[in-house]
């Protein structure tokens, strides 16, 4: 095993996340790959971008989302674990599963948070879809 890919979406206990997936690199002397997916642009999937300020707030957030990626592979870096953040923009799952064939990672490293009947009828759960469509062995950890 030498590399793991690490989906992390900022609105769970990420740092669960990455103390399991540490874990594992250190164990197995793996580079970690820290995956975040963000929203498609507004112009890609056909709509206005509307006025300036909405593209200077979506600007502010994908930087500020790269910054934490950025930090987290820094203090897995301190730690001695060779670590690097991507910040993707695209479908969730559809991303997760190209970017861990495109980085040859043998286990998918990804948080799950109990949600109600409701949400996952009108939602689903990424969590459910990728160990479904995976053929990569895929690492959940509970996040509740």
């Amino acid at each position: 095993m030498k590399n793991i890919l690490v989906a992390i979406d900022f609105d769970t206990n990420e740092q669960k996340l990455l103390n399991v997936a540490f874990e594992f690199a250190h164990k197995f002397k793996a580079k970690l790959w820290l995956i975040h997916i963000t929203a498609p642009d507004p112009e890609f999937v056909g709509y206005d971008v509307g006025p300036q300020y909405i593209r200077d707030n979506r600007a502010s957030e994908l930087k500020r989302e790269h910054k934490i990626l950025q930090d987290y592979a820094n203090d897995l870096e301190k730690k001695g674990i060779k670590a690097d953040g991507l910040l993707i923009q695209g479908a969730t799952i559809d991303m997760i599963m190209e970017e861990a064939d495109t980085l040859n990672v043998d286990l998918i490293a990804i948080g799950r948070l109990e949600h109600s009947f409701l949400y996952k009828a009108f939602f689903g759960s990424v969590t459910e879809k990728i160990v479904k469509t995976s053929d990569i062995p895929v690492l959940v950890v509970p996040l509740d």
